[in-house]
C-alpha cells in the first residue's frame, strides 16, 4: 500500500505475536498487518478473538498517537474499547487500519476495522483513547 511505512521502533507485543505496524502519515492510519498462521487460531480453526481485539486495540492506539506525532510514538492508554465480531477469519493476512473520528486535546475517538486478504471485514471497533502524561507535563 502506497503512503505506508514501518513503524519506526517495533513494540515488544507485535514481535511476540508476529505482526507488523505500518504508518500512513498523510492519512493519520496506523495499519496493523498478521501472517495468520496456525498458532493464530482458536479451537474452531478461525483467528482468535483475542488476537482480533489486539489488533484493533494497537492499530486504533498507534492511530491516536498520529495525532501528536506522525512516527505514532506518543503513548495513548485504552480507556474504552468496543468490538463488534463480523465473519472469522482463516489462514492469512489480516489488516486492521484506526482512522480518527473526533475528539479534543487530550481525548481521541477511533475507529478501527480488521479485513482479510480478500477484503471481507472481519471485525470492527470503536475507542476512547487518552494521551498519557509525562513526568512534569502540565495539562
Amino acid at each position: 500500500m502506497s503512503g505506508t511505512a514501518p513503524i519506526r521502533k517495533p513494540l515488544p507485543l507485535a514481535g511476540l505475536i508476529g505482526f507488523r505496524v505500518e504508518l500512513d502519515a498523510d492519512r493519520k492510519e496506523a495499519h496493523c498487518i498478521l501472517d495468520a498462521q496456525d498458532i493464530h487460531m482458536n479451537r474452531h480453526g478461525v483467528l482468535h478473538g483475542g488476537l482480533i481485539s489486539t489488533l484493533l486495540d494497537t492499530a486504533s492506539g498507534v492511530t491516536a498517537s498520529m495525532t501528536v506525532d506522525d512516527q505514532g510514538l506518543t503513548p495513548f492508554t485504552t480507556v474504552s474499547l468496543n468490538i463488534n465480531f463480523v465473519a472469522p477469519a482463516t489462514m492469512g493476512q489480516v489488516r486492521a487500519v484506526g482512522r480518527v473520528t473526533g475528539g479534543g486535546r487530550s481525548l481521541k475517538f477511533i475507529s478501527a476495522e480488521l479485513h482479510d486478504d480478500r477484503g471481507r471485514l472481519i471485525a470492527s471497533s470503536t475507542g476512547v483513547f487518552k494521551a498519557v502524561r509525562q513526568k512534569g507535563e502540565v495539562q
